[in-house]
């Protein structure tokens, strides 16, 4: 059994160890509240058409992110009825969960670590998924590809967005964090 009280991510000890120096000496910070960190990230699984078909898809998506990020995610709904897509309003369209501390560091981790190198034919992330101010976005084809869902028991394959927030200033800065986390960037 894991003792949670004495424990500290891998990649958050990495941080307080040895990138934050390395980011302050590449950057010239002055300051150490200069220093970009990870803030939050946000996994989403949108269902789509199979949602609108069968409500107990939304659910389903809703337990297999649970399970991978480790806390309880929130189920979202539509916020407007639209008639083309036989949307109605508040009708459960997909799941979200926003970790932060150390559950974001687990994940993170888990996600370099264990789940993309498992995705076939993988050739590294895009390094220009930026948004200007220091965010990172990505997603995956397979949520299947994380060792905590059990493969014979999904009844469906979702694709899963995710967003790495940083207090980074700019794109350059967040993609050195990020580098210096072993994100395999492609470019």
């Amino acid at each position: 059994m894991l003792d949670t009280a004495n424990y500290t991510p891998r990649l958050k000890t990495a941080y307080a160890a040895t990138i934050k120096a390395a980011l302050k000496e590449e950057f010239a910070y002055k300051n150490d509240m200069q220093i970009p960190r990870l803030d939050k990230i946000v996994l989403n699984i949108g269902c789509g058409a199979e949602a609108v078909r069968d409500s107990k898809k939304a659910k389903s998506a809703q337990e297999d992110l649970s399970t991978i990020a480790g806390q309880k995610a929130v189920v979202t709904k539509a916020k407007k009825s639209i008639a083309g897509f036989r949307v109605r309003e508040d009708m459960p369209l997909g799941a979200k969960v926003t970790l932060r501390g150390d559950r974001m560091y687990e994940f993170l981790d888990r996600l370099i670590t264990v789940a993309m190198p498992r995705i076939r034919d993988f050739r590294g992330v895009s390094g220009k998924s930026f948004d200007g101010r220091g965010n990172y976005a990505t997603g995956l084809k397979e949520h299947i590809v994380f060792p905590e869902i059990n493969f014979d028991k999904v009844d469906e394959v979702w694709g899963m967005d995710i967003v790495i927030c940083t207090t980074a200033k700019t794109d350059a800065e967040a993609k050195a964090l990020l580098k210096h986390f072993n994100m395999p960037f492609n470019s």
